[in-house]
């Protein structure tokens, strides 16, 4: 297949927009793989901040990227996306260039602990006011569950209204597959 799949098309538009010595943001850790990658893109002299209410994703994303060496380069936050603004050091606000969002529930646990709309937008809002110009944020969207499809409505309501003159949005998906398959919101800031 010579379209790119979601995800790499989602590290795609990372890879572009984060450079060493950046400030990167996973909003959502999971089982800390985007986080890695992250941590790979700003480098020794860059700072990944991973965002997640569960304990579990904390432990997990700890456990890969000690086992990547790369602990160094990230702070781990056991608090929701929403609280952004509040954990990210002033210093750093102008310097992030981009963020991730897998939004739906941590994969391999419990089904009822799920992102929800009203976060999401708030993170995003935050996002837009101390994020670099050209900065990223990708929304991986997974809309297969019930929580899922209503996150995925308020978001692209949301999206639709972001002025054009404050940043780019677009949407990658592949409209012919079965089973909701996830998909892509990009925002880049102006």
């Amino acid at each position: 297949m010579k379209l790119e799949r979601i995800l790499p098309y989602a590290k795609k538009l990372l890879t572009k927009a984060v450079k060493p010595g950046d400030i990167a943001i996973d909003a959502t850790l999971g089982n800390g793989y985007d986080t890695v990658f992250l941590a790979e893109l700003v480098g020794e002299t860059g700072k990944v901040y991973g965002f997640d209410v569960q304990e579990e994703a904390i432990a997990a994303s700890h456990a890969r990227l000690s086992e990547h060496g790369m602990l160094e380069r990230v702070t781990l936050l056991h608090e929701g996306h929403e609280n952004i603004k509040q954990k990210i050091l002033a210093v750093d606000y102008g310097r992030i260039t981009g963020a991730i969002f897998n939004l739906g529930y941590l994969p391999g646990s419990d089904k009822t602990i799920v992102t929800k709309p009203n976060t999401t937008i708030s993170a995003i809002e935050q996002l837009l006011e101390i994020m670099e110009p050209e900065g990223i944020i990708i929304l991986v969207i997974y809309h297969g569950h019930e929580e899922g499809a209503i996150e995925r409505d308020a978001l692209l309501e949301y999206c639709r209204k972001i002025d054009q003159k404050s940043a780019h949005v677009l949407t990658y998906q592949f409209i012919n597959q079965q089973k909701n398959p996830p998909f892509i919101v990009a925002i880049e800031k102006r």
